[in-house]
C-alpha cells in the first residue's frame, strides 16, 4: 500500500494556494487542488484540480474526500482597499467556507488541517503608532481587530481550536504577515501593497510618467514576507506537533515610503511620490518571530530586497504585456 500523503489545498487557484501546491508536489505529496477559479497566471501542478464553490456544504464534502491533510486556504480576500469596503460579503462568504470545510473534513475522517489566519486579528489598540512593538501570538486578546476580515479570521481560529478539543482533530493555525511575490493579483482592486506599488512603478517606468500615488502619508509601517518562505513555513508547521496559533512573517519593519523607494531602485528609475487619500489599515504592524524560531527552528530567509526584485520583474512583464495589448487594440 502506498504511504504517499494525500493532501487537499483549498484556494489552490489563488496566490498562496498555487505556490503551496508546487511546494507540496516537490515534497512528494499527492495533491488535490480546489477553488472557484483556476490559477490565473500559471498552470496548476495538482494531481487533481476541481472547480468548486466551497460556500456550499456538498462541495466541501466532495473536496475533502479521501485525503489525509487539508490546507484550508480558500477565502474571499484582497488588499486593504477591498477588505475595508466589503465587510458583510467577507463575513458571509468566509464563515460559510470555513465552517463547511472544517465539518466536512471531520465527517470524511481527515487527520490534520491547517488554517491560514492573518495578522489582521491583532488588536487595533496595539497598532496605533508607526514604531509599533512587534506582535506576539498572545497579544491577540483582549480582542479588537480593526475590520470584519480580522474578526472573521479570529472567530475561525476559535472554531479550529474547539474542533481540536471536542473531536480530536489535529489542527494547525498560522498567522500570515503580508505575504507577497509573483503569480499573484497585481491589479483590479484586490491586490496588496507590494504588488500594487510594483505595478504603479512599472507603469511609471514604461510610460515615462514618474508620479506614483501612495495612500496616506506613506509613513505607516509593515513587515513583508516572500512567498517561497511562506510555503516552506506552512509545511514545517503542518508537520510539527504545535497546535497553537503561530506568526509567519518577516520581522523587519519598513514604511510604505521606504518600500516604494526599494522598488524604484530595483526598477532603476526616479519617481515622484504623490500622497493621496485612501485606506491605510493600522498605523504600524510587525511580527514577533520569537515563537516561530522556538517551534520550528527556522524563520524566513529571503530578504525583502530579493523578494521585491523577483516580484517586480514579474509584474513589470505583466504591465508591459498589458500596455502592448492596449496599444495593439488602439
Amino acid at each position: 500500500m502506498s504511504t504517499q500523503t494525500r493532501v487537499l489545498v483549498t484556494g489552490a487557484g489563488g496566490f498562496i494556494g498555487s505556490h503551496l501546491v508546487k511546494q507540496l508536489k516537490s515534497l512528494g505529496c499527492w495533491v488535490r487542488g480546489v477553488d472557484i477559479k483556476c490559477p490565473e497566471y500559471d498552470d496548476t501542478e495538482a494531481d487533481e484540480f476541481e472547480l468548486l464553490d466551497l460556500r456550499r456544504w456538498d462541495n466541501c464534502l466532495q473536496a475533502t474526500r479521501a485525503v489525509d491533510e487539508v490546507y484550508a486556504l480558500a477565502a474571499d480576500m484582497g488588499g486593504m482597499g477591498y477588505i475595508s469596503s466589503n465587510h458583510a460579503q467577507i463575513l458571509h462568504n468566509n464563515n460559510l467556507i470555513d465552517i463547511h470545510t472544517l465539518e466536512a473534513a471531520r465527517v470524511n475522517g481527515v487527520k490534520r488541517l491547517m488554517y491560514p489566519s492573518s495578522a489582521c486579528i491583532y488588536p487595533e489598540y496595539l497598532q496605533e503608532a508607526t514604531d509599533v512593538k512587534p506582535l506576539k501570538e498572545e497579544d491577540a486578546y483582549p480582542a479588537q481587530p480593526q475590520d470584519a476580515y480580522g474578526w472573521q479570521k479570529l472567530i475561525s481560529e476559535r472554531l479550529y481550536m474547539h474542533y481540536r478539543e471536542d473531536f480530536g482533530i489535529e489542527t494547525r493555525i498560522v498567522r500570515f504577515h503580508n505575504i507577497f511575490g509573483p503569480l499573484g493579483t497585481w491589479y483590479g482592486g484586490r491586490e496588496k501593497a507590494p504588488a500594487a506599488l510594483c505595478r504603479k512603478i512599472a507603469e511609471a517606468k514604461l510610460t515615462s510618467n514618474p508620479e506614483v500615488e501612495i495612500w496616506g502619508d506613506g509613513e505607516q509601517t509593515r513587515s513583508f514576507c516572500y512567498i517561497d518562505d511562506c510555503v516552506v513555513g506552512i509545511h514545517k508547521l503542518m508537520q510539527s506537533d504545535y497546535d497553537e496559533p503561530l506568526n509567519l512573517g518577516q520581522d523587519r519593519m519598513v514604511t510604505i515610503n521606504q518600500l516604494v523607494d526599494l522598488i524604484a531602485d530595483i526598477a532603476g528609475i526616479e519617481i515622484t511620490k504623490k500622497h493621496v487619500p485612501g485606506p491605510q489599515g493600522v498605523r504600524g504592524r510587525n511580527s514577533d518571530n520569537t515563537r516561530l524560531r522556538q517551534v520550528l527552528g527556522w524563520e524566513p530567509e529571503i530578504s525583502l530586497e530579493e523578494g521585491l526584485a523577483r516580484t517586480y520583474t514579474w509584474i513589470e512583464e505583466q504591465v508591459q504585456a498589458q500596455l502592448e495589448g492596449k496599444s495593439i487594440a488602439n
